[in-house]
């Protein structure tokens, strides 16, 4: 199997109804945040449906295979690689296999390969069905990456290392002109509040606060919301205290929305006193 033979076949099913409604939904008009990105017009129920034929063959696409597949014109075809490097990753995660070791250099390969690649992630869906379950997940798991001598360290420096590494490569990631890779930054903190970790989520809510672009806006409004429910709910109405009066209207709506009604009234309310000086 190879990408030249997943992309003719992806290619064989273009639907140009469809393609035109993702086109439009997409906002790939001119001066529209997907400007010129080109759809075959498949659902991603059928694209998951070819990962999932793919990754079960036996003999599935090689990981040097999949650049071909992210690098494709078609936003559809880019997905299948994103998904097959989600599938590869997530084989390589288990609880099993944490510690194994040809099972970090692996996902240390995926996660390198994912980052290489990260401006292909260019629209949302890209990034929101892929991220957290490659990116995310490696910020909770042993990595080899950014430590040049592991073996002579403490555990204890080691720790503090792979967290130090961790955090540059989602600073570069914030601190990027590409939104793509901006909202990268955001997104994969769906993984590591799942698994109880709210650090992540509010330090890059903190950084993304006064982001210009409404996909932002409403990515880390998301986040928040999703930290909140998996992590700690007061843990968020510390972060509304202290800026809720500073963040994008769509951002606080996000974030609070599963509040009950009384007190999404109350953040709302504190956001517009504060907005005409009242508080």
């Amino acid at each position: 199997m190879t990408a030249k033979e997943i992309i003719a076949y992806m290619e064989s099913l273009q639907n140009e109804e469809q393609r035109r409604i993702l086109m439009g939904f997409f906002k790939t008009g001119p001066g529209e945040y997907g400007e010129g990105d080109e759809f075959l017009g498949l659902k991603v129920p059928q694209t998951r449906e070819i990962v999932k034929a793919i990754t079960k063959n036996r003999e599935p696409l090689t990981l040097d295979e999949v650049p071909e597949l992210l690098m494709s014109k078609w936003h559809e075809v880019r997905l299948c690689g994103l998904l097959i490097l989600v599938a590869k990753f997530e084989k390589l995660a288990t609880k099993r296999l944490e510690n194994d070791e040809k099972a970090i250099r692996g996902r240390d390969e995926i996660l390198t390969m994912y980052l290489q690649y990260a401006e292909q992630a260019n629209n949302w869906d890209l990034v929101d069905l892929s991220v957290h379950k490659i990116l995310g997940h490696w910020l909770l798991l042993p990595t080899h990456l950014g430590i040049t001598e592991p073996r002579i360290h403490g555990t204890t420096e080691l720790t503090n290392a792979h967290k130090a590494y961790k955090i540059k490569v989602l600073d570069e990631l914030a601190q990027s002109d590409n939104l793509w890779k901006q909202r990268m930054s955001m997104v994969c903190s769906w993984k590591t509040s799942q698994m109880g970790d709210p650090s992540w989520c509010l330090r890059y809510a903190e950084i993304h606060l006064h982001h210009p672009h409404d996909l932002m806006h409403k990515a880390v409004g998301w986040m928040l919301r999703e930290m909140g429910k998996r992590c700690s709910m007061e843990l968020l109405r510390d972060f509304l205290r202290q800026h809720a009066h500073e963040m994008p209207r769509t951002m606080l709506r996000y974030a609070i929305e599963k509040m009950p009604e009384q007190e999404r009234q109350y953040w709302m309310t504190a956001k517009e006193k504060s907005a005409v000086g009242c508080i």
